[in-house]
């Protein structure tokens, strides 16, 4: 449960370590990582690395840090990297391709975060001096800004051809690779078979508190560690916040799917609420994009006067005049453009709290077409 009395669908990265997590973490073994010796790292790293079907993984701080690493260790500065235009490694890691591995990066399109072997196909450069030297794809799955969307494997296997074909390297970007199996009852060795490296991440609807894992070949992880530690990355007694991901590892996983329940509950009200759109059939996983095209003119005018002091000012965009009116109501989330909300349910957010989110949702936006309709 969120503290407070706050439901806190911002992310899935907001959530606590429970009891039962903090004395494994209290409890845990360590030794110093740098080193290679703390044992519940070890414990950790072996573990993932038969989840994921690979020979070897290392435990890093960070989700970003995980998809760093995997792309300096496969390619060279200016090689191009192809990937999708709203994938977490361009707009969410500060520019790091460029920065930290020289890389330049072709975007494809693609509905949902999705593209086929034939983008990829059609993207990748000629052997020509002038051009980049087409190098790695990656692929996200879940894709966060795809609204949680599932990669369809027939899809990634077509892709893998395609990178075989041209001698390309494949990244999975698999921050949510376990919702995507909970889904869809798959094993993750279903998916991570076709790529060469795979991150995964512990701290957001597994619930630990901090750090990813990357996976793949023991060269490659050999490879990984070095830019672990150039990065910064390097961690001593790490056995500590890798005991809550072992945690959760062991116990969280199944769970994923009450998330994913409660996320197609709260599309469900959605559809039914005035001024809101949304299609409830692309809520595959945990996270919930809506939009509001408009917002009815009591609320936006409450919302003005309330911002701007009674001046009348113009108001803000609807996604985040509805934002704020949300989080005086204690429901938090958040607005990621002019119209388009997001929601993303999670651990410490149950079935009764997705039932007052829908309560406030639909007092704002009744009161406020009553109050519409009355004038």
């Amino acid at each position: 449960m969120t503290s407070g009395g706050i439901v806190d669908l911002r992310s899935d990265t907001v959530t606590k370590p429970s009891p039962a997590m903090r004395r494994a973490m209290a409890e845990a073994e360590v030794g110093d990582d740098v080193f290679g010796d703390d044992p519940t790292v070890i414990r950790l790293q072996e573990k993932v690395a038969e989840l994921l079907g690979k020979e070897a993984a290392i435990y890093v701080p960070s989700g970003s840090m995980a998809n760093q690493t995997s792309i300096r260790s496969q390619t060279q500065p200016g090689d191009e990297i192809i990937c999708h235009a709203d994938s977490h490694i361009y707009h969410y890691e500060a520019g790091a391709p460029a920065g930290l591995s020289g890389c330049s990066l072709r975007l494809l399109q693609g509905e949902r975060g999705l593209f086929t072997a034939e983008d990829v196909r059609a993207a990748v450069r000629p052997p020509d001096s002038h051009f980049p030297q087409s190098r790695l794809i990656v692929v996200e799955n879940t894709h966060n800004r795809g609204g949680g969307t599932i990669w369809p494997l027939e899809r990634v296997a077509a892709i893998r051809k395609v990178a075989d074909e041209f001698g390309l390297l494949m990244h999975l970007d698999g921050a949510r690779l376990l919702n995507a199996c909970v889904a869809t009852g798959r094993k993750p060795t279903e998916y991570t078979k076709y790529f060469d490296t795979v991150s995964i991440c512990f701290s957001k609807g597994l619930g630990a508190p901090v750090g990813s894992a990357v996976a793949s070949t023991k060269e490659t992880i050999r490879r990984v560690h070095r830019f672990r530690k150039m990065f910064g990355g390097g961690m001593r007694q790490a056995g500590i916040i890798a005991a809550g991901a072992l945690y959760a590892l062991e116990h969280n996983m199944a769970r994923l799917a009450e998330d994913h329940e409660n996320a197609r509950k709260l599309a469900r009200a959605l559809v039914e609420l005035p001024g809101l759109s949304i299609d409830p059939a692309t809520v595959e996983t945990n996270i919930v994009y809506f939009e509001v095209p408009s917002l009815p003119a009591a609320l936006t005018k409450s919302a003005s006067m309330a911002t701007s002091g009674g001046s009348t000012a113009p108001a803000s965009t609807p996604a985040k005049v509805l934002c704020d009116a949300l989080k005086e109501q204690g429901v938090w989330m958040i607005p990621v453009g002019p119209i388009r909300v997001r929601a993303v349910t999670h651990l410490d957010v149950s079935a009764a709290q997705i039932d007052l989110a829908i309560g406030a949702l639909r007092n704002l936006l009744s009161t406020a077409d009553c109050a519409r309709r009355a004038g």
